[in-house]
């Protein structure tokens, strides 16, 4: 009986778990969202808060600690305390979510979820929006260019022809 034993086994050995924790994470992390099985989104939901709920606080030892679960990777524990944990700073708890998908995974029929942050759809909607309005801003200006294009003014021309005319001398 596994009385006390938390956590899901997946089926896959302790240290294939530890290392997928560490990749999910750092997708997570990087990305913001991960789409996996559901068995997996919800095991590592749990790990998504705790790592956030230990970046709140920026200390030596806390930092050493996210490293740990994060494969001592600099940069990446460098935007976990810079930028995903700030997001959360006024929130008390439940920073990621897990969101069922309707189609099965094609190989096995593994039903599948999306692991993402609270608000990150939001935060998604909001930076197409603004790319968005950088491209059709960039393609305004562009029109405009071609419009303000002129003539090069005659004297400038001519001065450019008579330096061509000159014979190079050996």
């Amino acid at each position: 009986m596994r009385h006390k034993n938390l956590g899901r086994k997946l089926g896959i050995r302790g240290d294939h778990r530890k290392a997928q924790r560490m990749n999910m994470l750092t997708a997570l992390i990087l990305e913001g969202r991960v789409v996996t099985t559901l068995a997996k989104a919800k095991e590592y939901c749990c790990h998504a808060d705790k790592i956030i709920t230990l970046a709140k606080v920026k200390t030596l030892h806390r930092i050493r600690q996210a490293a740990s679960q994060l494969n001592n990777d600099r940069t990446l524990v460098k935007r976990l305390f810079d930028e995903v944990a700030p997001r959360f700073a006024d929130r008390a708890g439940g920073y990621s979510r897990v969101l069922h998908l309707a189609k099965p995974r094609v190989g096995d029929s593994a039903p599948r979820a999306i692991l993402e942050w609270v608000g990150e759809s939001e935060r998604r909607v909001k930076l197409a929006e603004e790319q968005a309005a950088l491209a059709a801003e960039k393609a305004t200006k562009g029109k405009k260019k071609k419009k303000a294009d002129e003539p090069v003014p005659a004297a400038e021309a001519t001065a450019e022809t008579k330096d061509k005319a000159k014979p190079a001398k050996s």
